[in-house]
C-alpha cells in the first residue's frame, strides 16, 4: 500500500464520520519519506471544541506498520482526555502500546482512527 492509498483510507473515516455533525472541521498533512513510509498528522475538532491529534509514523512496505503513534484527544481546555501512544517511559511499563486516561497508563492494542472516532463520539460527545 502507499502513503496516498492510506491517507485516501483515513479521509474516508473522517468524511463517514463528519457527517454525524460531531466533527466540525479537520486538517491532514503528509510528509512522505517514500511512497511507503512516512508521516501522517490529522488535527480534527468536534462541536464540543475538544479536539483529537493524531501522529503516524508508518511504515507500509509490508503491512501497515505503526512504527510511532499517538492519539491525543483533549478538551475545550486543552486538558488531556485520554493518549493512545507507544512512547517509552522511564521507568518502564513492561509494555509498549499503552492509553493514559484518567491519570493511570494501561496496556492497550494500537488503534487505528476509526475506533478512536468511536471512543470519542460513544463516550464522551453523545452525552
Amino acid at each position: 500500500m502507499l502513503i496516498t492509498e492510506y491517507v485516501q483510507i483515513l479521509l474516508k473515516i473522517v468524511e463517514a464520520y463528519s457527517k454525524t455533525g460531531f466533527i466540525i472541521t479537520s486538517e491532514i498533512k503528509i510528509d512522505a519519506r517514500t511512497q511507503k513510509i512516512g508521516l501522517i498528522k490529522v488535527i480534527i475538532e468536534f462541536a464540543d471544541d475538544s479536539k483529537l491529534f493524531v501522529t503516524e509514523y508508518i511504515d507500509l512496505r509490508y503491512k501497515v506498520d505503526k512504527l510511532t503513534y499517538s492519539f491525543h484527544y483533549q478538551d475545550k481546555d486543552r486538558k488531556m482526555i485520554f493518549r493512545y501512544d507507544n512512547a517509552l517511559h522511564k521507568p518502564a511499563l513492561g509494555f509498549k502500546e499503552h492509553k493514559h486516561f484518567k491519570g493511570e497508563i494501561l496496556p492497550f492494542d494500537i488503534p487505528d482512527l476509526k475506533d478512536v472516532l468511536e471512543d470519542i463520539i460513544s463516550e464522551f460527545l453523545r452525552k
